[in-house]
């Protein structure tokens, strides 16, 4: 049986991304992205809620966190749930949780001093993603 592992949040970047580049020349980029939801408690008062994701882009949405993202910058990402497992030096076993994005759109003003590279304020949000149709040569639609 076949299943779906599909992730849409909306958040605002907690810090900067790290980006590194491995050996392979692959560049990844990791930051954490906080995402708000509001309700009223059980006493009738507004209860705010955040939930802090830790996110993972590579390539080429990995070298656009580098050059656009900044801490604070709002974004809409779309990607997958992913855990990981790995020993610490003292030996213990330590689990993490990821989203790893392959669509990310940026939201939000640009501000100039968050992001001074952010490309260029346009009417519509700019959506990047891992790969399209136009990428990979298939201009052809199959109906």
């Amino acid at each position: 049986m076949l299943g779906v592992n599909k992730v849409i949040l909306i958040g605002n970047l907690g810090k900067d991304p790290e980006v590194r580049t491995l050996e392979s020349g692959t560049k990844v980029a990791t930051f954490s992205l906080a995402t708000n939801e509001s309700f009223k408690g059980k006493d009738g008062n507004r209860v705010e809620q955040t939930e802090w994701h830790n996110i993972v882009l590579w390539r080429a949405l990995a070298d656009l966190a580098e050059k656009y993202l900044r801490k604070g910058n709002q974004i809409y990402l779309e990607g997958r749930i992913k855990s990981r497992s790995w020993e610490d030096k003292e030996g213990n076993r330590k689990y993490i949780t990821e989203i790893v994005g392959d669509n990310m759109t940026f939201l939000g003003k640009p501000s100039e001093s968050t992001s001074p590279n952010r490309p260029p304020a346009t009417e519509e949000p700019q959506e990047f993603g891992e790969s399209s149709a136009a990428e990979e040569g298939d201009g052809d639609l199959p109906f």
